[in-house]
Formats: C-alpha cells, structure tokens, sequence
C-alpha cells in the first residue's frame, strides 16, 4: 500500500473521527480507533512512538506528512545544483532516518524536515485543520500603548506547532548514540529559525484611511526564505564530536572538533560527526545516487558546471529542436493566430 494511499485513508478517518458527536458515537468511534490503528501500521519508517501517536492523532500525522514532504521540496530546491541534491529522500517514506553518514547534508536534511513539521502543523492550526488547536490566543487583548496597536486577529500558535513538531519528529531518535544528539540538536535549529523569522502584520482602523489604531497579528514566514537560511547554515555547518560519561561511556554532549577543552557548539549551528562522500557514484550506504546522467552546464565553473558535476569522468552532448508557439495575435472576432518557433538547442549530461 503506497503512502498516498494511506494517508488518504487517514483522511477519510480524520473526517470521520470529527463527527463523533452524531448518534452512534460510541460505535463510530471504535471504527476510526480500528482503522487508523491498521493504517498506521502500514506507514513504513515510523518509530514506535510515533505510530502510537498517529493511531491517536490520525489528522495531525496527515499535517506531518506534508510538513516532511514540505522540507523535503524545499531540500530539493536548494540542492538542485549540487552534486547530491536531496533527490533520494522521500522515495521511500517522508518519516524516518534516510541519510546513514552523518554528514552536513543530513544535518541540513533534518533540521527542514523539523522545520516543515513545526510550519505545517501551526498553518492547519491557524485554518481550523486540527484538533486540540487554534490560533494563539495568549495574545489577544494585550496593548502596545507606546506603538499604539493591539493584539487581534488570528495569530499563528508557533508555539504549539514547534511542541507537536519536538513530540512527533524527536521521538524518533531511540538509540542513545553520538547521531541521536546530532540528529536532535539540528532539529532544534530547524525550529528555531522558523520561530525566529515569524511576521507580524498589522491593519489599520480609522475615518477615511487614517490609522488611529492598528490590530497587528503573527504569522510564518515563506517556507523558502527557512530554506536560504538552513542553506546558508549548512555552508558553515560544525564538525563536533561526542563526549562520553566516564563511567557508562554513554554519549552525554557534543563539543567542537579539534577544540581546546570542551567548546559546545552553538545552538544556532547546524553540526555534523561525519564528514560527506563525494557523491560522485552511486552508493547506497552514503545516500548517494551520483551523478551519472545528471544536467549539467557547460560552462559554469560552480557545482553545476559539467567539471565539477561529472567529476571529471566527461559528459554528453544532447542536440535537440526546441519548438513553441510565439507573435500570437487577437484576431477580430474572436481567435489567437500564432506562428510556430523553432530553436535548435543542446544539453549537456554527466557519463
């Protein structure tokens, strides 16, 4: 059973689940325990604790799942140059450990996947898509008296859903390793940049235009400006290592590669233990699909230049006749008369 499939099913169940108060509660209630408990134990990649909330929260693992495959475009997106370009994650499942090196690009990869959790579960929340949860009304009534506006409208509960994106994403890391603290502290970064870049919008009241008062509410920000920031972040990511109790020799914190003493890393930086292949060949292990095959640009001298993209291992050219219509004019009455053009074009893929 695909995850589409699945999560359609969860859908219907969510509905389902929403109509509780008709007549036959009780027994309507038993079908959408029964049916979401077997659904959620299709879903491939979840840990235990996070099928036990998707049987509980069957609407909220739907949000989740596109807040994952959110992340996942955005991954894509700003990669597509690169010689890995995220283009593996997702094939599988949008939960779960994908990359097993412990590389920037794992780090970058969990800390989107947090952040689009976190963003798609405060969105639902602010349109009325889940339960146990609204807008932010911890707000509502305050007024700025120095500024001269007041908090009203909907403003979107980061709160909750950077809490619900911790309870859900987090409980995934169950072995007590040096990855499980990487793995956690990029999740908190991912959050946190989402939580540090909420908007405030305000609306003016008064006669005529004037703003004599202002109501001002929070919203979140593009999910594209989260994923310029964690990119800009992965290019100065943190090499660190594990610090183990002396007793247990358990993983207890991570600190600075090369360090004097022991520095912790900052709890803005994306941090990796491993550092990344080449992602030059195809291999499983690392997450890597290489690069065979792969557009490339001729004659750029960066990451999505033939030299660097191909890794030296030469590229094909692909000639082709680009054809489209074009000097499309309104004829009276009442057609579009176009002429057709052709270009003779070439492209350039990695051997």
């Amino acid at each position: 059973m695909s995850l589409h499939i699945i999560l359609y099913f969860l859908q219907v169940l969510s509905a389902l689940s929403h109509t509780e108060h008709n007549v036959h509660t009780m027994a309507l209630s038993s079908v959408v325990a029964l049916g979401a408990n077997i659904i959620c134990n299709k879903i491939p990649g979840l840990a235990p604790r996070q099928r036990a909330i998707c049987q509980s929260r069957p609407d909220a693992i739907i949000v989740i799942g596109e807040g994952a495959q959110l992340g996942i475009n955005e991954c894509q997106y700003q990669f597509r140059y690169g010689r890995w370009n995220c283009s593996a994650l997702g094939e599988k499942t949008v939960f779960g450990q994908e990359l097993r090196v412990g590389s920037r690009e794992a780090a970058f990869t969990y800390a989107i996947t947090a952040a689009g959790a976190a963003h798609a579960v405060t969105a639902a929340c602010s349109q009325g898509n889940l339960s146990h949860c609204g807008c932010d009304r911890e707000k509502q009534g305050y007024y700025n008296q120095e500024e001269g506006w007041k908090w009203g409208g909907c403003s979107a509960d980061i709160k909750y859903g950077i809490a619900f994106s911790r309870w859900f994403v987090d409980a995934r890391e169950i072995k007590k390793n040096a990855r499980r603290l990487m793995n956690l502290h990029n999740n908190e970064v991912g959050r946190k940049v989402l939580e540090e870049r909420m908007k405030l919008e305000c609306k003016c009241h008064g006669v005529s235009g004037s703003c004599t008062t202002k109501t001002c509410w929070t919203t979140l920000p593009k999910f594209r400006e989260i994923g310029y920031i964690l990119k800009d972040k992965y290019n100065k990511a943190v090499h660190v290592e594990v610090v183990r109790a002396s007793r247990l020799r358990q993983p207890t914190f991570l600190k600075v590669k090369k360090s004097q003493g022991y520095r912790k890393p900052s709890e803005s930086d994306l941090v990796y233990i491993d550092r990344s292949p080449n992602y030059c060949e195809e291999d499983a292990a690392t997450g890597s699909v290489g690069t065979q095959g792969r557009l490339c640009n001729r004659t750029s001298p960066h990451t999505d230049g033939c030299d660097l993209m191909c890794c030296g291992r030469g590229y094909n050219t692909h000639q082709y006749t680009k054809v489209w219509q074009c000097n499309c004019k309104f004829q009276w009455c009442c057609f579009v008369k176009c002429n057709t053009c052709s270009e003779r074009t070439e492209v350039f893929t990695c051997k």
